[in-house]
């Protein structure tokens, strides 16, 4: 069996048919992840200022142009195991850089309260063995971690729940659109408008406080009705109901005080997201946005967005993380204008605009080790084929005996 890195729900019932050195086939994986396992479509090869050179050569220039740089950036890891992960932190410490990754800009909020204990959470299997209600606000699971209804939420039997979706389970979705998920909810969809949900929870919260809200009453008070009698709820965050509430997330917390028996799960969509932001939170207090001086500072200005926009950076190293498709327009001409390292298995936006690239091996297929899935559990990433290239664990390795 092996573990699919597709997404963090990491599922570990995954069969690989290996033929010659390769993966020929897959079961069990879902589409996203059955993609994932095929490998690179456009490998990456060792170049500095897009020529084609040889690892050493790489590896070199990256140590010239970080010891030369005055405020360097490692930005990324999401999708690295989490022994490479740590290396990037004690690197980024020993650069004193500043250190951040995607969850600056989706789910970091969210895993930092949960983190601090300031939100209840559980384990995917209590979920699938105990929820009586599942909640999916601003989050399409069918399409984004493909397999979380039909084996940790919706659909499965749990020990609790022996009867199922049909009679055990009821599932509720709260988003802008109606979504796949949506579709599956049976009647329970509650549409809201862009940017609603502050408003739809101030509602909700007056509902469940046995007020009478001005905001659809009448739908209002049957949610309210239904997250009352739920015996073990789930509400799943998705980065719909993050961005719209980043602003004023303490929100979230007062809705949770106010539904005991719910837990709070994070839709993470990068496979070891989690594991960046506990090893961070572990070494600083903070999941994202650290400047790893003598003494950590966490700022907003940290972020890779801020510092883009501010040119406070004029050196990154990029792992694992695509940041040319993700950031806006605005702060990608600065982005291209300073040397940036990129570190990953494949050809990317950003390894086409970088100034030194280092390939590495793929996790899981090509290399092993540990990582977080979304709920917080530690899960074994096994190697299934054999690979020339360097684990980014072993990249990190390099670079910090060289600097």
């Amino acid at each position: 069996m092996a573990t699919c890195t597709g997404c963090a729900l990491l599922c570990d019932d995954i069969e690989a048919i290996v033929e010659n050195n390769r993966i020929k086939e897959t079961r069990n994986a879902c589409r996203r992840g059955a993609a994932r396992m095929k490998g690179c479509v456009n490998r990456l090869v060792p170049s500095i200022d897009q020529k084609p050179t040889d690892i050493e050569s790489s590896i070199r220039k990256t140590v010239e142009i970080i010891k030369n740089a005055r405020s360097p950036m490692l930005f990324g890891l999401d999708n690295s195991t989490c022994e490479a992960q740590a290396k990037g932190i004690r690197l980024a410490k020993k650069l004193n850089a500043v250190i951040d990754d995607t969850s600056s800009f989706c789910q970091g909020l969210l895993i930092e309260r949960i983190l601090q204990k300031k939100l209840r959470t559980c384990s995917l299997d209590d979920i699938r063995n105990k929820a009586d209600v599942l909640v999916y606000w601003g989050s399409d699971a069918q399409d984004s971690q493909p397999r979380h209804l039909s084996r940790f939420s919706y659909f499965p039997r749990g020990e609790s729940r022996q009867r199922g979706y049909e009679e055990d389970r009821k599932a509720i979705a709260i988003d802008v659109r109606e979504s796949n998920t949506a579709k599956i909810c049976k009647g329970h969809f509650y549409r809201i408008p862009l940017k609603g949900d502050r408003e739809f929870i101030l509602a909700l919260i007056e509902a469940l406080s046995g007020k009478v809200p001005a905001y659809d009453t009448k739908k209002m008070l049957e949610l309210a009705g239904i997250l009352k009698k739920a015996e073990f709820g789930a509400v799943f965050v998705g980065i719909g109901l993050t961005y719209s509430i980043k602003e004023d997330f303490d929100i979230l917390t007062a809705l949770a005080e106010k539904l005991p028996n719910f837990n709070i799960m994070p839709m993470v969509g990068h496979y070891n997201m989690r594991g960046f932001n506990e090893a961070l939170f572990k070494e600083t207090g903070f999941v994202n946005r650290v400047k790893l001086e003598p003494k950590a500072v966490h700022d907003n200005k940290y972020s890779i967005m801020e510092s883009l926009i501010r040119k406070n950076t004029d050196a990154i190293i990029v792992v694992g993380s695509d940041p040319m498709i993700s950031l806006p327009r605005p702060v990608l001409t600065y982005l291209a204008s300073i040397p940036v390292i990129c570190i990953d298995p494949c050809i990317s936006m950003t390894s086409k605009i970088a100034a030194v690239t280092i390939p590495c091996a793929a996790t899981c297929m090509e290399s092993g080790g540990t990582a977080i899935r979304m709920d917080g559990k530690v899960i074994s990433l096994s190697k299934i084929i054999t690979s020339e290239y360097m684990p980014d664990e072993e990249i990190m390795d390099r670079l910090m005996e060289a600097i």
